[in-house]
């Protein structure tokens, strides 16, 4: 039996939050799990829009992270 494995080398992900603080924390804790994959952060978008139903924030990330293996 053979085991292979292969590393993540690009991972994308998405949040949103109502607050900027809850979602800086979010992000947080998310470049803290993918650290455990040897994923480092290579990039950081981020948008704020207005739901026109509410009124209210919403705020966005996109994060995109790369393989940092040695």
């Amino acid at each position: 039996m053979e085991l292979h494995l292969d590393f993540i080398e690009d991972k994308v992900e998405f949040y949103e939050a109502n607050e900027m603080s809850k979602l800086e924390a979010i992000i947080q804790e998310k470049i803290e799990q993918n650290k455990a994959l040897l994923l480092r952060v290579h990039h950081v978008s981020h948008q704020v829009t207005l739901d026109p139903s509410s009124g209210h924030r919403l705020y966005t990330a996109v994060v995109h992270y790369r393989y940092n293996g040695k």
